[in-house]
This record gives C-alpha cells, structure tokens and sequence, in this order.
C-alpha cells in the first residue's frame, strides 16, 4: 500500500515537472540564445524549481555555513541521489552558473535546451570531449560563471541507501588551476525521490541540504588536486544521511 502510494506520488511529481517545463520552454528558449541572457535563463530555471517543490510537497531547507556571494565565482561539487538534485542547485546557486554533466542529456528531452546552450556537455570515456569540456569551463569561469558538477559522475544506481562513490580529478584541478573556491554540498534526498523514483516511487516532506563553507584553493599548485578531492569528498560525506 505504501510503496503504491508512492508511486502514485512519482507519477504526480513527473507531471508536475513536465507541465511547468512546457510552460516555460518559451521562456527558456528565448533567453537561452545569447550569452548575456544566461542570467535571466538561470532566474527562470530558480523560478520552475521553486514552483515544483511547492506543488509536489518536496521541500527543500537548506543550512548555510556561510553567506554565498553572489558576485563570486564558484565551483559547486554536490553528491548526486535523486533527479530532484538538480532543481535544489537551481535554488541556491548565486549568479550566473551553469552545469557539467553526461552527453547523454543532448538527447533528453527537457535537458537538451540547456546542454546545447548554457550547460556543458561531456562524454565520460573520452579524454578529448572531457578536455574540451573542461576547456569551456575553464573559460567561463574566468567571465565569471560559476560552475556546477556532480563529480562521482552520476547515480550510483547499485547502492541503496547510497553511498557516496568516489570523485573524478577534472572539477578538482580546474579549481586550482583557476584559483576558484569550492562550495561542496550534501544532499539528502534519496529519501524523498531516489534517482528518478521509478522503482521506490517517491514523497512528500523536508529534504536537508547542507551548504558548507567554501574551500579555498589559493595555496594548492597543480599536481595536489587529490588532497583537494579528499578534503571535499570528507566534507560532503559528513552530512551524508544514513
């Protein structure tokens, strides 16, 4: 009874989603052509994301360890459980900011907008899309965009409850070699919606997202991104629920 309630939950949650999508495709379309309009672009995409954890009772209460800037430039590195993970970045990011995620996301259906435009796309095994990509990154940064990453590279699927898998160099070098802080964020949220919840359904409730403080990379040289990884990795599995 229970797990049937909360497919019925998912079901409800993935209408939710895909009617405000269609509601502001137009929207996303229109600021998605040049790059100045990428800010307004990631105000509409805070705007459907609040609207979504309203409507689904999917909440989002996020603890601060400090004030995010909102004129800094940041390289946010979060655990990834759910499809919801995304939305709840799209909440507290500051500025302009955009993602790095699987190639893959040019062909969905809803994401494809933004991977072909504002986000970067990269394809896992091979080194040339992944210099590239990273390449791109790099440069935006340097305009001042802040970057988003889910460095274990995806949902650990196998793994439920889950636990965090460990993390690719590339978020972690970028960061030294750009001078760029670290915001690294914990994710409790399988426990509403785990991956796309079509296997344990998903609902409603409190999700707790922890914001720790930036970690700073002006002492680090290149070659020492594994020390970076380690101390990020650390920091987000502290606040990792069980």
């Amino acid at each position: 009874m229970i797990k049937n309630l909360r497919l019925l939950h998912r079901a409800y949650v993935v209408f939710v989603i895909v009617f405000l999508f269609l509601i502001f495709y137009p929207f996303y379309y229109i600021t998605s052509r040049k790059t100045e309009w990428f800010g307004v672009l990631n105000k509409l995409r805070k705007a459907n994301s609040l609207l979504c954890s309203f409507l689904t009772g999917i909440f989002f209460r996020i603890n601060l360890d400090e004030p995010l800037e909102q004129k800094e430039t940041y390289i946010y590195c979060a655990n990834h459980t759910s499809n919801l993970d995304v939305m709840i970045i799209c909440v507290l990011a500051k500025g302009r900011f955009h993602f790095m995620g699987k190639e893959e996301l040019l062909r969905h259906p809803m994401f494809k907008i933004f991977f072909s435009t504002v986000d970067i796309p990269v394809k896992r095994e091979s080194r040339m899309s992944a210099f590239r990509a990273f390449k791109r990154a790099g440069d935006n940064l340097e305009k001042g965009m802040s970057l988003v990453i889910f460095p274990e590279g995806g949902i650990g699927e196998e793994h439920y409850p889950p636990v965090l898998m460990p993390f690719k160099n590339g978020a972690f070098r970028l960061a030294i070699e750009k001078g760029v802080r670290i915001v690294p964020v914990t994710m409790n949220v399988w426990k509403k919606m785990f991956d796309d919840g079509a296997k344990y359904g998903s609902r409603p409730g409190i999700c707790d997202i922890y914001v720790h403080k930036a970690v700073s990379t002006k002492d680090l040289k290149l070659g020492e991104e594994d020390l970076l990884k380690d101390q990020v990795f650390a920091i987000i599995n502290s606040k990792l629920a069980v």
